[in-house]
């Protein structure tokens, strides 16, 4: 299977158990790896025969920066959903990072990892 890699996806969104997290909100980064074939679109040079990037980010950042859930789980599931619904891919890994999480102690970033597909 073939991938196509999106780094460092940026958008501020309000997820969280705390209230501080759920008024101010903070930036969410979103790394997306897609499997699909990219045989058909190479062969014949065809955007429209493979995923479309550009859109998966935009509708990717939607997904942070819209209905704010109490998990970093469940928002890189909703993310991995978006991505399956497009028409030839077959896996996706989803990581989202929470630079800002309230921790207290000193660290660099928080990650939550999940790879899904359509089987």
């Amino acid at each position: 299977m073939d991938r196509v890699a999106l780094r460092g996806l940026k958008g501020r969104g309000y997820h969280g158990v705390f209230p501080k997290e759920r008024e101010e909100g903070q930036t969410f980064l979103v790394d997306i790896v897609l499997g699909l074939d990219t045989r058909p679109a190479a062969a014949d040079d065809d955007l429209t025969k493979t995923v479309h990037y550009g859109i998966v980010a935009e509708e990717v950042v939607a997904v942070v920066e819209g209905e704010p859930v109490n998990l970093v789980e469940t928002l890189a599931e909703r993310i991995a959903q978006v991505c399956l619904k497009h028409e030839g891919v077959q896996e996706v890994e989803v990581r989202v990072h929470k630079p800002d999480a309230p921790i207290t102690v000193p660290f660099d970033d928080v990650t939550v990892t999940i790879t899904r597909s359509r089987v």
